[in-house]
């Protein structure tokens, strides 16, 4: 095989750093525009909670300035406390921050307590029913379970708004308006989670099953020993959906919620916006929203490897 003289191959063209220009610069700068519709769609993500973060720190006076700044020009911490607010006496410039405009036990800290209690026990209770329903309707071969699960699929074409007065109605005649039991019973059966386990199952060999079953396990030992650690990567995907439907959830809780004690963080700080609705006032409520998005964004930030985990092996079959 003939080789070519040394002078006639082109030499890679290098920056002075010793990195390579020209194609491989276009070849960048390509792969940018690509993604230039990611980016915009990015910064409309990111915009609304920048604007949050900076109307956070701005004094009232700054709030209420027309046009509105984008970089505050006096930060402060006085929409989360502001000491130098009386009740007894006005002064001009100062106004109640978030801790201070609640006058229920713990303040603005009850409304944390009510969304985490309730969002960790409709996550936790839905999982187990939903897992150990897939586990039966994927792993048994009982009679209709086609039927039955096509019926569960067939539910999620029903819009969810359809129920709220059919559970109103149940929710007042059990007498559990104004109460925990109102926020979590309701929100425990979940089709489309249903739905995503299964599918889950279907990549696990039934033969795992059948031989815990010849070594005598029962079929309630099967689910908690062998089922359940096979789905932690669908529980943690399916988890960051139901954490952040139900932290946000908004109009259920409008609905059953009469008193300001058993409200979430969505409702006071809506009563909050209806009650004091002047520029000025929405520092405090940025304030109460910026402490709301906190445990979202620290709980996906902890399962998202889970998340994408889960996504993917959900279409693969055994």
């Amino acid at each position: 095989m003939a080789v070519a003289p040394m002078d006639t191959i082109a030499p890679v063209q290098q920056s002075p750093h010793g990195t390579p220009t020209g194609g491989s610069r276009r070849a960048r700068i390509n792969a940018h525009l690509l993604r230039l519709p990611f980016y915009l769609l990015a910064l409309t993500m990111i915009a609304p909670f920048y604007w949050l973060l900076i109307t956070v720190f701005k004094p009232p006076r700054e709030l209420a300035r027309t046009p509105p700044s984008f970089v505050p020009e006096s930060p402060t911490f006085a929409n989360f406390y502001d000491p130098e607010w009386s009740a007894q006496a006005v002064n001009p410039g100062h106004l109640q921050g978030i801790f201070q405009r609640y006058q229920v036990d713990l303040g603005f800290w009850r409304f944390m307590f009510n969304s985490i209690l309730i969002t960790t026990s409709i996550t936790v209770g839905s999982l187990l029913i939903c897992s150990l329903a897939a586990y039966v309707i994927a792993k048994h071969d009982i009679k209709g379970r086609r039927t039955i699960f096509l019926l569960i699929i067939a539910s999620m074409m029903v819009p969810w708004q359809t129920t709220l007065i059919p559970n109103y109605v149940i929710m007042r005649n059990l007498g559990w308006l104004d109460s925990y039991e109102a926020y979590i019973v309701p929100a425990l059966a979940k089709a489309f989670v249903l739905f995503f386990l299964v599918q889950f199952l279907q990549s696990i060999p039934n033969e795992l099953i059948q031989a815990a079953r010849v070594d005598g396990a029962g079929e309630w030992r099967i689910w908690w020993r062998i089922v359940l650690p096979l789905l932690r990567p669908a529980l943690a995907a399916m988890s960051i959906f139901i954490v952040l439907a139900e932290w946000n959830n908004f109009l259920w809780p409008l609905i059953i919620v009469q008193s300001d004690e058993m409200a979430n963080i969505p409702v006071a700080l809506a009563r909050l916006n209806s009650y004091f609705g002047g520029p000025d006032h929405q520092g405090a409520i940025m304030a109460g929203g910026l402490l709301a998005s906190v445990p979202t964004i620290a709980f996906f930030l902890i399962f998202q490897k889970y998340f994408t985990r889960g996504i993917a092996l959900s279409g693969i079959k055994g």
